[in-house]
């Protein structure tokens, strides 16, 4: 049997990604992944933004080979150890003290979608309000409390029950003229509007999968403003666009607020590692013991890599180079890709291509993988074609990957 045969004939047709590149991968280092039969692709994927050090970054491997072998400890539920003391350390020291940021850390199981109902078991639980709020255009995962949130229809429809308890706020770009601030102070002083009082308002700052929508730093002070006033719990999801995607290490950094509860996992695995965090301010602190539990919470050998991936950070000083390349992108795309119809929206390390149509976009990232890119679709009917290379990429590979993109758009639009 073919080896491609054995995924058609055996795997779930649940499987997706594989669908848009149907290759079957071998190797993958730094920004170059590699097939069975040699041919290479430039990355502009990352791993679904879960490996923004490139593929099998030197630095973290080495820590990871060094502990495998010394036999450190590998599986301990929530037990303590070495690896993890030193990981909560360097987080607190190094990352959010500097920050001025003053969160518990949580280990939930190793998915941001865990992470992300841990986060609303705690602001339903503390504020003991059953009702929570979102923004239309929102992914924050697939598990029923996260999907929930997550408004693609798709994706609500199978879950097969009822997704209750959320309501769905329109985001600030979805309508001309239209002040969404106003509009949940309304929901929320006017006896007759017939929604009810959040525990917590979720968000993402810019919306990943919703089409790579940037929410500027004024609508996301008013939003924290809004949450003050109310006693409402803020609540920022960073899985995809955390850890320097967009120029700093948290994606809020730059609008000079801090959310009550952080929501971080992909990079902070460091290597692609499946690991989670749910950080929230230590007066929220009320779980009981064992009250939201798994059994590979705090994976040791995720929290090796986390804590390699953020000194490979800090000493490389990413979050600049991050920006450094915005700019590149951006000049490219606009220079060159831009025209009629197709609009560029970007920050840090992730653009979205919005070329109006689904079926052009998808047409695009199939001519990109002809070519040696392997690229995504994001936003209302996939219509947006969305670059989001590791941020350790050589210029010279993401100019490549780059210029594949202009000849793909080319191609298919003129």
């Amino acid at each position: 049997m073919e080896m491609k045969e054995v995924f058609e004939t055996y795997e779930s047709n649940v499987r997706s990604y594989c669908r848009s590149f149907p290759s079957v991968f071998a190797k993958a280092k730094g920004s170059i992944i590699t097939d069975v039969d040699g041919n290479e692709y430039i990355d502009f994927f990352c791993g679904a933004g879960a490996v923004n050090y490139g593929h099998n970054n030197d630095y973290i491997k080495a820590k990871l080979i060094d502990y495998l072998a010394n036999d450190g400890i590998l599986h301990s539920l929530d037990m303590m150890t070495n690896v993890k003391a030193d990981f909560i350390e360097y987080f607190e020291e190094k990352v959010l003290k500097p920050r001025g940021l003053d969160y518990k850390i949580m280990f939930p199981a190793p998915t941001g979608t865990n992470a992300i109902e841990a986060a609303l078991k705690l602001a339903r639980k503390v504020k003991k309000r059953t009702n929570v709020w979102a923004l239309m255009g929102c992914f924050h995962g697939m598990t029923l409390g996260a999907l929930s949130l997550t408004t693609d229809r798709t994706d609500r429809n199978g879950a097969g029950v009822p997704l209750d308890y959320v309501t769905h706020i329109p985001a600030p770009y979805m309508f001309e003229n239209f002040d969404t601030i106003n509009y949940m102070e309304t929901l929320l002083t006017d006896d007759h509007s017939g929604i009810d009082k959040p525990a917590a308002f979720v968000i993402e700052t810019v919306q990943a999968e919703g089409g790579v929508y940037i929410f500027d730093n004024k609508w996301l002070q008013d939003v924290r403003a809004l949450c003050d006033r109310h006693d409402i719990l803020l609540i920022i999801d960073d899985i995809q666009v955390g850890c320097a995607r967009t120029g700093t290490f948290f994606s809020f950094e730059r609008a000079g607020i801090k959310p009550d509860m952080l929501i971080m996992s992909k990079s902070i695995g460091g290597y692609g590692l499946p690991f989670a965090l749910t950080l929230f301010s230590p007066e929220l602190d009320i779980w009981l013991p064992g009250e939201h539990n798994g059994t590979f919470r705090g994976n040791q050998l995720a929290v090796v890599a986390a804590k390699a991936g953020l000194e490979f950070m800090l000493e490389n000083n990413i979050e600049a180079e991050a920006k450094r390349k915005e700019k590149v992108i951006r000049d490219y795309l606009e220079n060159n890709v831009a025209r009629d119809g197709i609009e560029i929206r970007g920050i840090g390390c992730i653009f979205g291509i919005d070329v109006g149509s689904g079926e052009k976009a998808s047409a695009i990232s199939k001519a990109c993988f002809k070519r040696g890119l392997i690229i995504e679709l994001a936003g209302r009917d996939n219509c947006v074609v969305k670059p989001m290379p590791a941020l350790t990429i050589p210029d010279e590979t993401l100019l490549k990957g780059l210029e594949i993109i202009k000849e793909a758009v080319d191609e298919v639009i003129g």
